[in-house]
């Protein structure tokens, strides 16, 4: 009986072990976030199941599945490997998975069938913020960053493919924040700047307190204006544009404002002419840099690209990033005071030719000053003792008045041209340069420069940081 209940065991165990071979598994929300649905067998309408048009991301168990976007493995459809897809936009199946069904092991399928390969969870540690200085990156937990030389260094950090825990004490003690996918230039808003000493992935599915995540990364964005100063249509962007005809912006920027990170702007359309490099922050004349209405495309530099100085723009004015975070709270303030700062006069100078004349009837000057050479070297030569010094000086006297005289009696006018710079004072524009904006928040002052005037409330966070 124990050996008939032994095998009965064994063979329930294989079957689990069997079935968990092949399974796929649907998050609601992208970076394996939100309800889920699991299956080991073919599905041919998602619909009975109340998660059609519903999945954002998906985690493949061993073998391959093939999903679609048509009920019964109709319409689009792409093999997925085994692995984790933290978002399904990138295949265009976002919201639009409809049937699903595992690929038998032996079945050729064509490469172009196939999903983009899932890449390994990574994160990367930078030495200095903005991804800059020497990294350390990692695919697995790491206890104790001592071991590797990098604790209680990193500054900033990227995060590929799911969440990962990252803390301030070895072996996940002290404090810990989560961090979601994304760019991170500082590592000093979550106060872990030098700090961090452990990291490790948070498991796929797992729930996580939002008192938990450190703010959401933001997408770096870039955002043109028709005129200088931030004025007329605008076009902001968070991907990519290889040719700015398409947008009916070609060649039309003036102005500009980098928020993230930094970003690669073009004279010719597909990446090609002339190009510069733009750090985050306020631009108002793309004049300066040989730009004005002449930019046709442009694409976010990666965050740990090296690039070489002479391929930036002028350093920029700092841009506040005023863009609301995810699951931020928002509070609204009523302003107390709006002040408009207005630029300052300037000076505008020109260089002009003109002709200087020297009518006659003027002692000459240059024959005044070679007469009372003359007139001096003679009185020298006349003169003896301490008369010879007096003769000297009564000599160059003479000789002045000589010289003069002959300039005189030239005859005629004497005309010169020469460059004469001109300036004049111009006054500052009437238009606002930028908004000086103070609220009051839970009994603290703030005080923010801001590129538009306010209405009589200004929406804040929970540290009192105005958000758009």
């Amino acid at each position: 009986m124990n050996a008939v209940f032994r095998s009965f065991v064994a063979m329930a165990g294989l079957a689990i072990a069997t079935h968990a071979v092949a399974q796929v598994t649907f998050y609601e929300r992208e970076g394996f976030e939100g309800r889920s649905f699991s299956t080991e067998r073919r599905v041919e309408h998602l619909d009975r199941y109340g998660f059609n048009d519903r999945a954002s991301s998906v985690v493949v168990t061993r073998d391959r599945w093939e999903v679609c976007d048509g009920a019964r493995f109709t319409g689009r459809c792409v093999v997925l490997r085994p692995g984790k897809y933290p978002s399904l936009a990138a295949m265009g199946l976002n919201d639009r998975v409809s049937s699903v069904r595992d690929v038998k092991k032996n079945a050729r399928v064509e490469d172009w069938r196939y999903a983009p390969a899932p890449m390994a969870a990574q994160i990367s540690f930078y030495e200095r913020e903005r991804f800059e200085g020497r990294t350390f990156s990692a695919e697995e937990q790491v206890v104790n960053f001592r071991r590797s030389g990098f604790n209680d260094r990193a500054s900033s950090v990227v995060v590929l493919r799911d969440r990962w825990e990252v803390c301030d004490g070895a072996r996940f003690t002290g404090r810990c924040v989560v961090l979601r996918p994304g760019n991170y230039p500082s590592l000093a808003a979550m106060g872990l700047n030098d700090r961090v000493s452990s990291v490790r992935a948070v498991q796929t599915g797992a729930r996580i307190d939002d008192r938990r995540y450190a703010p959401a990364p933001l997408a770096a964005q870039i955002t043109f204006y028709e005129r200088e100063r931030f004025e007329g249509r605008a076009y902001s962007s968070e991907e990519q544009v290889d040719n700015f005809q398409h947008s009916g912006f070609n060649d039309r920027a003036s102005s500009a404002v980098v928020l993230g990170d930094r970003w690669e702007v073009c004279e010719d359309a597909q990446f090609k002419g002339r190009c510069i490099v733009l750090r985050p922050g306020r631009y108002p004349s793309l004049a300066a840099m040989g730009l004005n209405d002449r930019v046709s495309s442009f694409r976010e530099v990666s965050a740990n690209a090296r690039i070489d100085e002479s391929r930036y723009a002028p350093a920029p004015a700092a841009a506040y990033d005023y863009r609301r975070r995810q699951n931020e709270r928002l509070y609204e303030v009523p302003v107390n005071s709006v002040r408009a700062v207005i630029g300052t006069p300037e000076q505008r100078c020109w260089v002009e030719q003109e002709q200087v004349a020297q009518e006659r009837g003027n002692a000459s000057v240059p024959a005044a000053i070679a007469g009372a050479l003359i007139g001096g070297i003679l009185g020298h030569q006349i003169g003896g003792g301490s008369g010879k010094d007096i003769a000297t000086v009564g000599g160059a006297v003479a000789g002045a008045a000589v010289g003069a005289n002959l300039g005189r009696d030239s005859g005629g006018l004497r005309t010169q041209t020469r460059d004469v710079q001109r300036c004049e004072n111009v006054p500052g524009q009437a238009r606002a340069e930028y908004w000086e904006v103070t609220y009051e928040f839970r009994g603290q002052e703030h005080r923010v420069q801001m590129a538009d005037r306010p209405g009589r409330t200004i929406s804040v966070n929970e540290k009192g940081e105005p958000r758009a």
